[in-house]
């Protein structure tokens, strides 16, 4: 793979698998370097997330800008027919301040703008009209997918602290959905980037009382449908012949 074009976060990522023990397999080129992107605009929309200004609020308090949004009863934010998923996704990044919502709703979030970013406008918003962000009540077009038990995560996967010991006075640390951005170092919604100790203790402050259990991570790892949306990056071409490491790829 010629990945001299790519970004040095793209690259990272293509060099952590290469080097894991799984095998990892890709059925074209285009595919493989189009997941490596979307992990990377993944991380980027992270970070430019946790420093704009968005505001942690349960569901019954949630609140967005309702030029482009409608606020739901239930506290999510549905895109108006007069603008576009894409400019609604922009807006929370520019002016987050209008913006309050959970941890699951800002790590959605924070994967339609990576996938934004990554395939052509006009197909997002075909893919995603009617856009709806509340929870995971994701677009199918998204194709979000879990799997258990799974110890390598990389950057732009979404991992979860599960804190099961909470305080039923606070139900909204029952855990924290997070975004992976580095081998130590996760998104989440209102910590912002920070390792897992910080994560971890922010939780155990909201268990019950004269619990000694401790929040701990998760090995649950959730991912947009690659192959799927692969098919609308600007440079989706004709299938080839791949390899990384001993494993092989046909486009």
């Amino acid at each position: 793979m010629d990945t001299t074009s790519w970004s040095p976060v793209a690259i990272k990522i293509y060099e952590l698998k290469k080097k894991s023990s799984v095998a990892y397999s890709y059925p074209s080129v285009q595919y493989l370097r189009f997941e490596m992107a979307l992990r990377a605009a993944i991380v980027a929309a992270a970070d430019t997330l946790s420093n704009s200004g968005l505001r942690f609020a349960n569901f019954d308090k949630a609140q967005c800008n309702e030029r482009l949004w409608k606020l739901t009863d239930e506290g999510g934010f549905r895109i108006k027919d007069d603008s576009t998923p894409a400019a609604g996704i922009r807006d929370i990044f520019a002016n987050g301040s209008k913006y309050a919502t959970e941890c699951s709703t800002a790590s959605v979030i924070v994967l339609y703008k990576g996938v934004l970013d990554s395939i052509r406008e006009t197909d997002f918003n075909n893919l995603f009209s009617g856009l709806l962000l509340y929870d995971w009540e994701t677009d199918d077009n998204l194709g979000l997918n879990t799997q258990t038990g799974i110890k390598d995560s990389y950057p732009g996967d979404l991992l979860y602290f599960n804190n099961p010991d909470f305080s039923p006075d606070t139900p909204e640390w029952r855990g924290e959905n997070v975004v992976k951005i580095g081998d130590d170092s996760y998104y989440g919604h209102p910590f912002g980037i920070v390792p897992a100790k910080k994560i971890i203790h922010g939780l155990n402050q909201n268990r019950r009382p004269g619990s000694n259990q401790s929040a701990y991570l998760t090995e649950d790892v959730t991912q947009p449908g690659y192959l799927y949306l692969s098919k609308f990056a600007p440079d989706a071409r004709s299938i080839i012949f791949a390899r990384i490491g001993i494993q092989f790829f046909i486009d």
